[in-house]
């Protein structure tokens, strides 16, 4: 697991082995943002990359979004492309030790680019970064894939065994609006933060 450390990271995007970039904002999110009325939430995008959604959210009005990825080399990439995105912003940072309270947590082929062998401390790190009613959104992958990872897959009922003990499963189903190469292999999921359940 070591070898998908910072360097491994770096190197991919240094040498544009960015398969999982598909170059704009992922359909599912784009859609889901759009909903949204309250403009003012505060927005995390944990493993951003480039930073497409961040650009989009950003354009909409959602100026509380947080752009955060191990890799400075996207960052800095991001920042020259999107003047305007305050540079307070990228957060230039190991995701299991960041530190904030986040309304919104957009989840775009960040949990797929983690070993299983983290996806416990996955949820265990977004519990702690979600407010009250925070929320996680974004798309999974549905399949299993027949070569090492990443990305790694997996199946609904195992995603719902994990996420069932830490959230509230809001949503999980198969994503209607997947980008065209993707279709079939995604799940569209919400979760809600259950410390904040009223018993």
């Amino acid at each position: 697991m070591n070898y998908l450390d910072e360097s491994y990271w770096t190197q991919r995007y240094e040498q544009g082995a960015t398969g999982w970039d598909i170059g704009y904002a992922s359909t599912p999110l784009v859609q889901y943002l759009d909903q949204i009325e309250n403009r003012d939430i505060k927005v995390l995008i944990p493993g951003g990359g480039n930073g497409h959604e961040a650009a989009y959210a950003f354009e909409k009005g959602f100026q509380n979004t947080f752009l955060l990825d191990f890799a400075k080399s996207p960052l800095t990439k991001f920042r020259k492309s999107n003047p305007q995105f305050p540079e307070e912003n990228l957060l230039n940072e190991d995701f299991f030790t960041h530190k904030g309270d986040y309304d919104l947590i957009l989840e775009q082929t960040f949990f797929c680019a983690l070993h299983p062998d983290q996806r416990e401390a996955y949820c265990e790190k977004m519990k702690t970064l979600l407010k009250p009613n925070g929320k996680i959104v974004g798309v999974l992958f549905s399949i299993e894939f027949e070569r090492q990872g990443p990305p790694f897959g997996g199946k609904i009922r195992d995603y719902e065994k994990l996420f069932s003990k830490y959230f509230d499963i809001i949503k999980m189903e198969p994503c209607y609006n997947s980008i065209p190469p993707r279709r079939g292999a995604e799940l569209f999921f919400m979760l809600q933060n259950q410390k904040s359940r009223i018993k």
